[in-house]
């Protein structure tokens, strides 16, 4: 690997803001040989070659402290790995550190609950994220569609304005036909109950849908308002994170996700299945589902720069499709 750091001892970059990360820091004793070690709080330090080499190289504050040793930087859970491994079994906090994280699949495995426990400190205390790569700067989609961002139709740029660290917020209004056929007809009443997808056989229905930013996060909310005739007003709400790439996570109510990768090929967005999983204090837990709840898929399709049709359906194994929502959509408010 190249050498990327030439400081002697260890230098520790955190989140001086995070109660956890902070007294973690001061808690750390390495092994003699490392030398001195050296902290920075990353809300301070920005000046700091280590901040600033941090963000040429990508590397995301948000995500996880970053650890200078060896001429090489280890971020997220490589850093804990590091620590797990060097730190000096003298000192009992760094003890219990090396246990809790003993092999580097504990530390991976382990890692997202620490990330959820610090967001959830950091919420707490109303303070935002440091966002040293400056992604509120530009729409979170940009990212996860990658060079495709540049080729996307002005509806969707639209569609997908919102930036992390934000408020943003963006509505679209809309006319669907939703129908459920087969097995989940006989589950339309649990899947109500828990706020999934609506399990009607309805057309022409009106759907308010409004896409919001989170401040605290880089996670992408939806919430979809159908108006059932003859019913009240029916809410499905998800929350969308990006994972790697084109993957993103949808998690809807109680945990279940859907996993499914966003592509465009200079006719319409997909968004191809991609499995189920469990969302475990930010640690998603693949479910083997799709033999049980079928295949996920959507597409939306440009119609002019502030109208977009979208279909959606879950295809089973055994049964065929058995549920469809489809429509047209118009842009009525987008991020300023």
């Amino acid at each position: 690997m190249k050498e990327v750091w030439r400081k002697d001892g260890v230098w520790l970059l955190y989140d001086g803001e995070c109660p956890m990360c902070t007294s973690a820091a001061h808690a750390i004793r390495l092994q003699e040989e490392f030398g001195s070690l050296h902290l920075l709080d990353a809300r301070t330090a920005t000046d700091h070659p280590l901040f600033q080499l941090s963000t040429e190289m990508g590397l995301d504050l948000d995500d996880g402290m970053v650890i200078a040793a060896n001429g090489m930087l280890y971020h997220g859970d490589a850093a804990l790995i590091f620590l797990s491994r060097f730190g000096d079994s003298g000192h009992l906090k760094t003890s219990l550190f090396k246990i809790l994280f003993r092999f580097d699949w504990m530390a991976r495995l382990g890692y997202p609950w620490l990330r959820s426990i610090r967001n959830h400190l950091l919420r707490g205390k109303s303070v935002g994220r440091i966002d040293n790569l400056m992604r509120r700067r530009e729409p979170l989609f940009k990212s996860i569609f990658g060079e495709a961002w540049d080729h996307l139709p002005p509806v969707f740029k639209s569609h997908y304005a919102n930036r992390p660290y934000t408020n943003d917020r963006t509505r679209v209004i809309g006319v669907m036909d939703v129908a459920c056929f087969g097995p989940l007809k006989v589950l339309a009443p649990l899947m109500n109950a828990m706020g999934q997808i609506p399990a009607r056989n309805q057309k022409d229905v009106s759907v308010a849908v409004e896409y919001t930013s989170d401040f605290y996060s880089r996670s992408f909310t939806f919430r979809r308002m159908f108006a059932f005739a003859d019913d009240e007003p029916y809410t499905f709400g998800s929350r969308m994170v990006q994972t790697q790439n084109n993957e993103v996570v949808e998690i809807m109510r109680f945990g279940l996700c859907w996993r499914l990768r966003f592509s465009w090929d200079g006719v319409r967005v997909t968004l191809s299945h991609r499995g189920y999983a469990f969302n475990l204090f930010g640690l998603f837990v693949p479910l083997p589902l799709t033999w049980l709840l079928g295949r996920g898929h959507a597409e939306e399709t440009a119609v002019n720069d502030r109208t977009f049709d979208m279909a959606t359906h879950i295809t089973h194994p055994l049964w065929g499709r058995v549920y469809e929502y489809k429509g047209r959509f118009r842009i009525i408010e987008e991020p300023e």
